[in-house]
């Protein structure tokens, strides 16, 4: 189904405007020739067509939005920053951006949004930004869905980027598909894997499917941009250099009343020891074979002697074990340390997809044919609670 104006019939009423949920219309021309004309947000809801008081508006049974798509151009990368910081996927998502947009023959672009983060536009360049677009104002300070949404759809409608990077964080899995339905375009939500079709210049995109059984490559064909959210911890990050610059662009920002309909009333940090596993260069993670909670002391004593972290499989976070921050796999968080402990993890392809690419894996495990042993580097079959001690000691 689409919508199509009939610029006959037509009067330039406005009504149309004001009753699109998704604000895909807009009125073009001047006094008499002012027309009503459908943007590429429009979800072919029809309501335009059932409030047109001149019939101006048909539904058709045409399955494709049509986009020309040989307008759109250039990879841009969303820089998601909190406080002032740049997040760790947003330089990983600019290090793969710079391979898509070499194999396209396009320019990388970073896309900002804050209060006073000026500084962080250096920092884009650095990290390989060929333009940083940046959104300024008070309102973009905390993130909120509304106002983000509104200054990026903008700037999508104006300079048609043909791939929009975002990392799978609680922000990105919210801001995309927030994007993707204004734009009228798709999404493939927690890719592991980005590549170019050599043939057309398509992006293809790789995710986890049916648990992690499979996984399915996706394309977009028809409809731009191409939009993608990618685990944090899969891909390489960028690499920094240093008075690298960029050409940087400034983008207007206004807000009308009840543009923004969420407000933040007050920012609440866990109180809790914080846990950063995709940042962490060696990891001690444990499984249901550790028996219960009290198995994680010991790992931490093996993590401590490391200088690294604990984590741990779905399994014990399930059980109550430790909470869902520690938890690896296909339901948590990505991760590629230097190395991997995984003791008494079985090797579930859910929890595999999480850490399989790690530098070094380590397994311990009573079951010698444990699965965990066929993505080992290094495997020893014995108790954990023997084993681990025995490496402290070594260790020591």
């Amino acid at each position: 189904m689409a919508v199509n104006v009939i610029v006959e019939k037509c009067k330039g009423c406005g009504k149309c405007v004001k009753n699109c949920p998704f604000d895909a219309i807009t009125m073009e021309g001047e006094g008499k020739n002012k027309k009503a004309v459908i943007g590429m947000g429009c979800t072919n809801c029809g309501q335009c067509a059932e409030n047109c008081p001149f019939d101006a508006i048909e539904k058709t049974e045409e399955t494709v939005h049509n986009v020309d798509i040989t307008l759109f151009h250039g990879v841009w990368v969303f820089a998601e920053q909190r406080d002032g910081a740049l997040m760790g996927v947003s330089i990983e998502l600019l290090g793969e951006g710079r391979k898509l947009a070499n194999e396209i023959g396009t320019e990388l672009c970073a896309i900002l949004c804050g209060e006073n983060v000026d500084g962080l536009v250096d920092e884009l360049f650095a990290y390989g930004a060929d333009k940083v677009y940046y959104a300024n104002a008070p309102e973009l300070k905390s993130y909120t869905t509304d106002a983000y949404t509104k200054v990026i759809y903008t700037s999508i409608l104006k300079y048609k980027p043909e791939i929009v990077l975002l990392g799978a964080t609680h922000i990105g899995r919210d801001l995309g598909p927030s994007l993707a339905v204004k734009c009228g375009t798709g999404l493939t939500a927690d890719c592991t894997k980005l590549e170019i079709d050599p043939t057309d210049k398509k992006l293809m995109q790789t995710r986890p499917a049916f648990g992690g059984n499979l996984m399915a490559t996706i394309v977009c064909p028809s409809h731009r941009p191409q939009m993608s959210t990618v685990r944090p911890g899969v891909m390489q990050k960028a690499e920094y250099v240093k008075g690298k610059k960029g050409e940087l662009i400034t983008l207007d920002v206004s807000f009308k009343e009840n543009d923004i309909r969420q407000k933040v009333l007050e920012i609440v940090k866990n109180v809790g020891e914080v846990v950063s596993l995709t940042d962490a260069d060696i990891i001690v993670s444990g499984g249901a074979g550790l028996g219960g909670p009290d198995g994680f002391k010991l790992l931490k004593q093996l993590a401590d002697k490391l200088g690294g972290t604990i984590a741990s499989s779905r399994a014990c976070v399930d059980a109550g074990w430790i909470d869902h921050s520690y938890q690896v796999g296909q339901t948590g968080t990505t991760v590629k340390p230097k190395i991997y402990f995984a003791c008494g993890i079985s090797g579930a392809i859910q929890h595999l997809a999480g850490m399989q690419n790690s530098d070094y894996i380590v397994a311990i495990n009573k079951n010698e044919a444990a699965p965990i042993f066929e993505v080992a580097d290094y495997g020893i079959v014995g108790d954990l609670y023997k084993v681990i001690p025995a490496i402290i000691e070594a260790l020591g």
